[in-house]
């Protein structure tokens, strides 16, 4: 079958991921590369083989030889972008969080739809191999009714006062915890357990200023959250809680916890340099020790040094057959709404200073 032409806008994790994932997958080339600066955008792409860089996003989505677009930009500037790779019939791949506010995402979401082009998130966890297994394991019935879920993602990303201010530190323009750790959370809590029926979170900002290295190094205000704490109630009665902090010096890393009542589940990595690489999955029936289970070779994939590689090439894979089949299959933009809608929920909650109700997402998405 024939290559899909993507161009990827974004050199950071653009760079990292999505420029090696493309390259690496037998159905996608890249084929154009965006950067504000065109200088950069040219020296990458002559290190990347890659045939056209450009600092004109309109210039490259001119281009009737690109089939899609990879937005690997920062969060403020996913949905005018992905608009314009929409409306010039482009399929898209969107980093979380997809945009800033819910009702954005919702109109990309719509607009694909209209134009029937596959949009998806790159919700990486879904395509993990200790969370394929935990998923299987759910669905079997290991845990019986669940009766709590809990997850603590503590982490030291930021921990240091010193790191440079930037548009991370922005709540205004997608930074904080919520958008870089809490929408994948939202994500792989609404695919294992089904929809949030309520949520009350309250927010807080360890370091208030950071330095900024294009400014003298002169402090700025840091107005984006590094600590979440949420409480949540299935939609099924089961309560759980969400525990986020990129502040989180020797943090105990990425964990998830289900109790149910015929037994136990608990998936987690203490690797707090890389998200994907160290995850164990353990259980036990109701009256027995926890056993480290086994993930069974069915879910393997090939690993690289950087652990975002692997699931990142599994969403390319879903994303080219959904362009295939002229579908958008999970995490789809419609999951990427849902995943914004709890973010939103969860920043007026704090402001609020209340726990709000979850709307249905089939509602929200209904024009």
């Amino acid at each position: 079958m024939a290559s899909i032409r993507v161009a990827v806008l974004g050199t950071g994790f653009g760079q990292a991921v999505h420029i090696p994932g493309l390259q690496r997958h037998p159905r996608t080339e890249v084929a154009a590369l965006y950067h504000r600066d065109l200088d950069k955008a040219q020296k990458l792409a002559r290190q990347y083989e890659i045939p056209f860089a450009s600092d004109s996003l309109g210039e490259i989505l001119a281009d009737p030889q690109i089939d899609a677009v990879t937005l690997a930009t920062p969060p403020f500037l996913h949905y005018d972008q992905a608009k314009q790779a929409l409306l010039a019939g482009k399929h898209i791949l969107l980093e979380k969080p997809v945009t800033l506010r819910a009702p954005e995402a919702r109109e990309l979401y719509h607009l694909a739809q209209e134009r029937s082009l596959t949009a998806l998130c790159d919700f990486e966890f879904r395509f993990v191999p200790a969370w394929q297994a935990l998923a299987h394991y759910l669905t079997q019935g290991f845990i019986g009714k669940p009766r709590l879920v809990k997850i603590d993602w503590l982490v030291a990303s930021r921990a240091n006062p010193q790191r440079p201010w930037n548009w991370y530190a922005q709540g205004e323009k997608g930074g904080g915890v919520l958008g870089a750790l809490g929408s994948h959370s939202f994500d792989y809590l609404h695919w294992l357990f089904g929809p949030i029926a309520e949520l009350s979170a309250v927010l807080s900002c360890a370091i208030p200023e950071r330095p900024d290295p294009f400014d003298n190094n002169r402090l700025k205000p840091v107005t984006a959250e590094d600590t979440a704490l949420i409480s949540f109630t299935l939609q099924d009665g089961t309560p759980g809680q969400l525990a986020l902090s990129s502040v989180a010096a020797n943090g105990r890393g990425h964990w998830l916890e289900i109790y149910g009542d015929q037994g136990t589940l608990v998936l987690g990595s203490d690797n707090l340099k890389d998200y994907v690489h160290g995850f164990r999955l353990w259980g036990a029936p109701l009256g027995q020790d926890l056993q480290e289970l086994a993930i069974p070779p069915a879910y393997a994939f090939e690993t690289f040094p950087d652990g975002r590689l692997a699931p990142f090439i599994r969403v390319v894979d879903q994303w080219v057959k959904g362009i295939d089949q002229g579908a958008s299959p999970a995490p789809s933009l419609r999951e990427g709404v849902y995943s914004q809608l709890l973010m939103d929920l969860s920043q007026q909650s704090h402001q609020l200073r209340r726990a709000l109700a979850v709307p249905d997402l089939d509602d929200y998405l209904t024009p």
